[in-house]
């Protein structure tokens, strides 16, 4: 057993070697799709592997909206940890309260309690178990919509594909077609009323960037009104301006009772996850502090990069910095699509900088990856909608970084549509 930590790194097949036998055969075979490249550093936009290659980081399923590592943050977590990195629990803390205060002071009005945790998964569970504590057991999520691979999670994680080696999964939920009212009423009147919890995503982002009819948000709060249900707004993707605001269900005009929150929330940095409610939602956990904990929850070393990435989005203007380069984005890319592949491209949708461009199928998805890959460019596919390959870069991206990736995106296009003519 070694005596402490070294510098030195394990080689390419070192590396594959631990891979296939501590972490399983299936990570290491997908790395070998791309070259068993091995990640060495991250700043910024930019991914470097071991062997000096450089890569702008356009995926990172979203956590990276304010870069990777940014200096703030990394500052921050490490003055918190040199402090106090994890706390005991019984005393009051001075980080939690100040990432509380900060995340609330974006959050739309009225959800002011916070519970924090790690993982989007864990904010789902948070929200589900809240809505059982006020006695609303039955519920409703939408078809193809992610919410996470816990238990309760995937419940509500409606693809089957993805449930059926776990069931029996909860019981009591449904799953409607995302976009349709009518179909959301009707689940909402079978049901007792005010038994219900409905948990949905502002754009569906792992089912391959689906953009909600407008005002559908909108209506979906009002039928919850109408029956009493509780209304969960899923931003662990889109929140903190991935969409070119602070909320997606701020362009809507909603105030849900609970809006999960995570990815962006990290700054790149720490994992961390939070679930926003309102005081009368929060309520059983202001009665009883242990009715739901976590040992990590509100870790002092977390909650530094929390304050930190919350101030760096704001004082950095990061959200208007992703609708405009988001748009100026989405507009470039469809030209290039129409140009170069209209036989092989169906659509390139999005808002702000959550981008999905659907191929005409899952092979050429992967062959997009591959060669945006080549081109030293890391994009990610869609986990609900093989078909669909995501385009997630910070807000912090620059002129010359969006060229690069519009450079890239334009020769990988003109490459397939030779390959596939």
């Amino acid at each position: 057993m070694n005596a402490g930590l070294s510098d030195s790194r394990p080689s390419e097949n070192e590396l594959i070697d631990l891979h296939r036998k501590h972490l399983g055969r299936g990570r290491s075979q997908l790395a070998a799709l791309f070259g068993s490249l091995v990640e060495d550093s991250a700043a910024g936009a930019r991914v470097t592997t071991t062997d000096g290659q450089e890569f702008l980081n356009c995926g990172g399923y979203g956590v990276f909206f304010a870069g990777a590592g940014h200096p703030r943050v990394v500052e921050a977590v490490r003055r918190q940890a040199e402090r106090q990195a994890l706390s005991t629990r019984l005393f009051l803390d001075p980080a939690v309260g100040l990432a509380a205060q900060a995340l609330t002071s974006v959050a739309p009005a009225g959800l002011d309690r916070v519970h924090f945790s790690g993982s989007g998964a864990e904010a789902t569970e948070t929200a589900v178990k809240l809505a059982r504590a006020h006695g609303r057991r039955r519920l409703i999520s939408m078809e193809n919509g992610y919410h996470g691979k816990t238990v309760g999670a995937l419940s509500l994680t409606a693809k089957s594909f993805y449930q059926d080696p776990f069931r029996p999964l909860l019981p009591g939920v449904t799953h409607v077609p995302f976009g349709e009212v009518a179909a959301l009423a009707e689940a909402l009147r079978t049901g007792g009323e005010g038994e219900a919890c409905v948990v949905v995503e502002p754009v569906q982002s792992e089912a391959g960037v689906i953009m909600p009819p407008p005002g559908y948000l909108a209506e979906v709060a009002a039928l919850c009104r109408e029956h009493r249900a509780l209304l969960v707004v899923d931003e662990v993707m889109t929140g903190l301006g991935r969409l070119g605001a602070w909320w997606g269900s701020e362009l809507a005009g909603v105030r849900p009772d609970m809006l999960l929150v995570g990815k962006a929330l990290s700054g790149g940095v720490m994992p961390v996850s939070a679930v926003l409610a309102t005081p009368e939602v929060f309520e059983p956990f202001d009665t009883d502090p242990f009715l739901h904990t976590s040992t990590y929850s509100g870790a002092p070393i977390a909650m530094a990069a929390v304050r930190a990435t919350v101030e760096v989005i704001r004082d950095e203007g990061l959200v208007d910095r992703a609708a405009v380069t988001g748009a100026r984005l989405l507009g470039a890319l469809r030209a290039i699509a129409a140009e170069r592949a209209p036989r092989l491209v169906r659509e390139v949708r999005g808002a702000g900088l959550l981008i999905g461009v659907e191929l005409d199928n899952a092979s050429m998805a992967g062959e997009l990856l591959l060669e945006m890959v080549d081109r030293h460019v890391v994009v990610n596919h869609s986990l609900n909608a093989h078909p669909v390959v995501r385009l997630t870069p910070p807000a912090t991206l620059t002129p010359a970084e969006e060229a690069e990736l519009l450079t890239a995106f334009d020769d990988s296009l003109t490459a397939m549509a030779k390959n596939f003519s």
